[in-house]
């Protein structure tokens, strides 16, 4: 399939929703706006708007285990309302966990002094960090995956941008002491699969990784206490790298002096290797022919129109939207009203850290009745750009490609 052919038939629409709406606690039934042309049949029929308790409306993906994605709509807030953050599981059994009974308990044959530490402890015993980042599932855009392919079939929704408050992960594992054998670390968190044969959650990182400054244990989100459906009491950050190392609930931190065997590492979220621009390796878990995904791509989305808006002649049309990568920082977001044929720089707004998201927008106003077709396309200050062709894996992972949506003027 050519450029053109490709963007003409992967139309990059945006989810809508009722934000600020007072619904009732489940609402079945109430379809988001979509491009349906975008997802799988069964995806479009199951993304009804439903609230989770403390949630607003957000899109259903799947009940059980709970996967729900944030309406695009609310990315127009730099940072994501705590409230409408994606909720993304992969256990069903999700215990309500109490600050007083939680304890994170340190170990491990890489940990020269194991200990426990209750909530009051963390917060109380170790200097207290706050970073922007953004927390994208590692399969953000699958069920715009081209061809198709199986799991949970998000749209542009599960991820958000929150301000995340806690301690660096390093501070509590030198407390630990590291032994120099140190390979991995390895976190657990409360959920539990119903049935015994399911593999427990557990992720490990690299011991350089954990080992970095912006790796956090977190405790509060924007400001306050974590959600429940976002890791109450903690969670583990890992910015610039996908979410499905960012553990909630955490319970345990396991200090590795050999690389961690488990199903969620070993077998699950891998992605070919030598497939895609990836600076940051997770080299004690690769293989001959994958490797673990680790940091995002560069990538965008268009968050203030949607498929089909109309605006009249002489109307200015203001393009809003998001841009983010896994730390290297947007160096470009370029718009386009033609499909592709002519590029313009947008406007890039306030900087609120480099594992946060960017603002940007871009206003034109068109000169002839017709359609129009808006594309936005980001570049890192690495040199890397978004895609016009998705880079095909099995898992459907790092789609990043360049966004389009139409719109008319009459």
């Amino acid at each position: 399939m050519d450029r053109r052919n490709f963007l003409k038939n992967t139309a990059g629409g945006v989810l809508a929703a009722a934000g600020g709406l007072v619904l009732p606690k489940h609402v079945f039934g109430a379809s988001p706006t979509t491009n349906l042309n975008e997802l799988p049949a069964g995806t479009v029929a199951s993304a009804v708007l439903e609230s989770l308790p403390g949630k607003r409306p957000l899109i259903k993906r799947s009940y059980r285990p709970p996967n729900f994605e944030t309406p695009v709509e609310y990315f127009n807030e730099i940072f994501t309302p705590n409230d409408a953050f994606f909720v993304r599981y992969h256990l069903s059994n999700i215990p309500e966990v109490s600050a007083d009974s939680w304890r994170l308990k340190i170990g491990g044959d890489a940990a020269q002094k194991p200990f426990e530490l209750t909530l009051e402890q963390l917060k109380r015993d170790f200097e207290q960090v706050e970073i922007a980042a953004v927390c994208m599932c590692s399969g953000n855009r699958r069920g715009l995956s081209v061809p198709h392919v199986p799991g949970v079939e998000w749209a542009h929704g599960a991820m958000g941008n929150a301000r995340w408050k806690g301690v660096r992960l390093r501070d509590v594992l030198n407390k630990a002491g590291i032994a120099k054998e140190t390979v991995e670390v390895a976190f657990d968190g409360s959920d539990r699969g119903v049935l015994d044969a399911t593999p427990d959650f557990v992720k490990s990182i690299p011991a350089w990784k954990a080992l970095d400054e912006n790796t956090l244990i977190a405790y509060e989100m924007n400001g306050a206490p974590l959600p429940h459906w976002n890791g109450f009491p903690a969670r583990i950050i890992v910015p610039g790298w996908t979410a499905t190392y960012w553990m909630k609930h955490v319970t345990s931190i396991t200090l590795l002096t050999q690389p961690f065997k488990g199903f969620w590492v070993n077998t699950a979220y891998r992605i070919p290797k030598g497939k895609f621009p990836i600076t940051q390796q997770f080299v004690s878990q690769e293989n001959e022919t994958t490797t673990p995904i680790t940091e995002m791509v560069v990538n965008s989305l268009i968050t203030n129109l949607k498929p089909n808006q109309t605006f009249r002649l002489g109307q200015p049309v203001v393009v809003k939207g998001i841009a983010w990568d896994s730390g290297y920082g947007i160096r470009l977001v370029e718009v386009s009203t033609d499909g592709g044929m002519t590029w313009r720089d947008a406007q890039l707004e306030k900087d609120y850290g480099r594992f946060s998201w960017r603002q940007w927008s871009y206003a034109f106003k068109p000169s002839k009745k017709g359609s129009y077709s808006v594309l936005a396309k980001a570049s890192n200050s690495q040199g890397a750009s978004q895609t016009f062709e998705w880079i095909f894996n099995a898992a459907g992972y790092h789609n990043n490609v360049v966004q389009q949506i139409a719109i008319a003027v009459t």
